[in-house]
């Protein structure tokens, strides 16, 4: 992993694109972040998140992040809009230092969906992993029904790894995982 990044200060960094700045959450994107991630069709496509998305979580899980920074464990992005500072969703890199590699993970508010914002910010991302973070590999995987985030994978240059039948149970029903992966070595679109 790269020694020029500092994982025991909390200097999380500010990736900014296009049209979208990737931030540090703040505890006061709590009240926003618990809205967005109640919705039922955020949480059926995503692995962790619960419907309906318990009081106070959105505040617990930001408390958590700079100390997974600081573990060298993840980094973990606000996905706001450049032109209003309006928080649409989350993306981040969990990090395996021994593997030097990184899962990439997102979600974004159903009323950004179909805007390019998530293929956006997952770009963004990647060429931090690579560049900043200097993993190898950055892979991801989504459960098959969930069509829109293999898009996004193969918008930013991943290429389908393999399907796993049946292998995760999300609310009592066995679901098929498509696994996606990018090397550093790998040509990444513009």
């Amino acid at each position: 992993m790269n020694q020029a990044v500092d994982w025991n200060e909390d200097n999380r960094p500010t990736l900014e694109t296009k049209r979208l700045l990737l931030r540090p959450f703040f505890p006061s994107d709590a009240e926003v972040q618990q809205i967005l991630a109640n919705d039922r069709e955020i949480a059926a496509n995503t692995r962790t998140i619960e419907f309906p998305y318990p009081e106070g979580a959105a505040l617990k899980w930001i408390e958590q992040h700079a100390d997974m920074w600081k573990n060298g464990k993840s980094a973990i992005f606000a996905i706001c809009l450049k032109s209003t500072g309006e928080l649409t969703g989350a993306i981040g890199l969990e990090i395996s230092e021994q593997d030097q590699n990184a899962e990439l993970g997102y979600w974004i508010g159903r009323d950004y969906w179909g805007q390019g914002i998530c293929s956006e910010a997952a770009r963004e991302v990647v060429r931090f992993g690579f560049e900043t973070l200097a993993v190898n590999k950055i892979h991801a995987h989504h459960m098959t029904r969930n069509l829109a985030s293999g898009r996004v994978m193969e918008k930013i240059g991943m290429k389908k790894e393999g399907l796993l039948r049946s292998h995760i149970r999300k609310w009592g029903v066995f679901e098929d995982v498509a696994f996606y992966g990018i090397l550093r070595t790998d040509e990444r679109p513009g």
